[in-house]
């Protein structure tokens, strides 16, 4: 049931049961709040979100005051601006002004409201509490006790969300402050949280404690593809500087809320496993000959393995190709390739090769480590494991995707094999042992420089645009899969209509009623 309320004039429609400061969010005018968060209930200690209601004597908190017929509120009125200072100017009574050197300048809320409300001068004369710059507060996280402003979003996220309640307020009165239980740190996989959680410079994190300023990166939407979730994330980066060629870089992933995957939350695997993105990339396309490699475009690749299939098919050989996917790819990357080396070219030699399990928790963090096996899964292409044998034994063209083959055998015995077969391409965003073996490699971008649809392990289908820019040589999958359908020329009324993205996700949900 809806309720009408007015804000600064403005009538707005409410949810029955829901806060001012709610309805005000949803409506599209800020009210400013420290220790609100909209994961937990309503606090009420920073007393920054006081507005004024007509009918009532004194100001309210709008982060704990329910809506109903006919309220009429000012959140900017000069009474409510002048207890905003008041509360302000004792929040600063013993917080430093260090925001020169504060990790958190540029997006801390009490930094943005003090300059809302005018850059007063304090009233204050006397010497601030001296208290600990430096505390270990986790594996991670340093806590700076002299800014802390005991919102209590560190206390209520430990016992409300991850249940393990290592910290609280200890003492009391001015001596008030965050402590740990037992001395024990806070060390468990989802701690990171607490940095973005801390609406001040209070708790920092030593991954980016120091490294750059937020105002010089750029903040893009993602989605996480370390597990199986699909957590929805922010890439925060340094773009680079073309005139002294410093290249891209990735300082820091933070949460994105997604009531229904992740909520506001994301694990320290996702959090602090960024490295892969800058890291450790193909960044040339190149063809080995012996001792020498050579450059190649994506043009030449493609007719070179043209050639090489329709001569195969010519002589009824098309059983010696053999195709390696994973379940990293997007699922219109997925459903091209089955609909080319499946449905296409009929191979039987068609497997799947995914980065081993790892441990997960009941929580975010699956036990897979791709992040679209069930998308993989619902497409329908079976999933049966490479054998290393029977590749050597019946192969003379193999394609992979993806460099996670080589961590699924013994090293010695994959060169083996691998040398036996006289035509090898590799399709890759990051270097591996197998680049040594290859006859063709072709860098491919990471799921955070294209753009496609991804199925997480709950079956929600998740979009995803180009959070980074691909390298320069780097080819999609996807691109990859088109280009060479349409110079075998297989199934051209499926193939050529092609054009987007968008137009791959349409013809795969129009063919599996799941993705619609």
């Amino acid at each position: 049931m809806k309720v009408k309320i007015i804000i600064d004039g403005k009538t707005v429609e409410a949810a029955e049961g829901s806060t001012i400061l709610q309805a005000s969010e949803k409506a599209g005018l800020a009210i400013p709040h420290l220790c609100y968060h909209p994961a937990f209930a309503p606090e009420g200690s920073c007393r920054m979100c006081l507005v004024e209601i007509e009918g009532l004597p004194k100001l309210e908190l709008a982060c704990s005051t329910l809506v109903r017929e006919g309220l009429k509120i000012q959140t900017k009125s000069p009474r409510v601006v002048e207890a905003r200072k008041a509360v302000l100017e004792f929040l600063l009574a013993e917080h430093p002004l260090d925001c020169p050197i504060c990790d958190k300048a540029g997006e801390c809320k009490l930094q943005d409201y003090f300059e809302e409300y005018g850059l007063f001068e304090s009233r204050f004369r006397e010497i601030k509490e001296k208290r600990e710059k430096k505390f270990r507060l986790g594996k991670r996280l340093i806590l700076d006790r002299e800014r802390c402003i005991l919102c209590t979003r560190c206390v209520r996220y430990l016992g409300e969300v991850t249940r393990t309640g290592e910290a609280g307020v200890v003492h009391r009165g001015i001596r008030s402050e965050i402590g740990l239980f037992e001395s024990e740190l806070i060390d468990h996989l989802y701690s990171g949280n607490l940095t973005e959680l801390c609406p001040v410079g209070a708790i920092t994190d030593t991954d980016f404690r120091f490294k750059t300023r937020v105002w010089f990166l750029e903040k893009k939407a993602s989605l996480c593809t370390l597990c199986g979730r699909g957590c929805n994330i922010f890439i925060e980066f340094h773009p680079g500087f073309p005139r002294t060629k410093l290249p891209r870089r990735v300082y820091r992933i933070r949460a994105r809320e997604n009531p229904m995957v992740n909520r506001f939350w994301i694990c320290d695997f996702g959090r602090y496993g960024y490295a892969y993105l800058d890291e450790n990339r193909q960044d040339r396309l190149v063809q080995k000959k012996g001792n020498r490699k050579t450059t190649l475009t994506k043009e030449k690749a493609v007719g070179f393995l043209t050639e090489k299939i329709n001569g195969m098919k010519l002589m009824g050989r098309l059983p010696w190709l053999a195709v390696v996917l994973h379940s990293g790819l997007s699922n219109e990357e997925i459903f091209l390739a089955r609909k080319l080396f499946l449905d296409g070219l009929g191979l039987e030699k068609v497997f799947l090769s995914d980065p081993p399990p790892g441990k997960g928790d009941d929580f975010l963090l699956t036990s897979e480590r791709t992040p679209n096996k069930r998308g993989w899964q619902e497409i329908g292409i079976p999933s049966v494991p490479p054998e290393l044998l029977s590749l050597a034994e019946s192969t003379h063209l193999l394609i992979i995707f993806g460099h996670h083959f080589a961590s699924n055998f013994n090293p010695a015995e994959l060169r083996n094999v691998l040398n036996r077969i006289p035509m090898k391409i590799l399709l890759s965003s990051h270097r591996s042992p197998l680049d040594d073996l290859m006859d063709i490699i072709i860098p491919t971008p990471v799921i955070a420089e294209k753009s496609g649809t991804l199925t997480n392990s709950d079956g929600i289908v998740q979009p995803f645009e180009p959070a980074l820019q691909r390298l320069e040589e780097a080819v999609p999958e996807g691109d990859f899969i088109l280009d060479l359908a349409r110079e075998l020329k297989v199934d051209r009324a499926f193939f050529w209509p092609l054009r987007s993205t968008e137009a791959v996700y349409r013809a795969l949900a129009d063919e599996i009623p799941f993705f619609k």
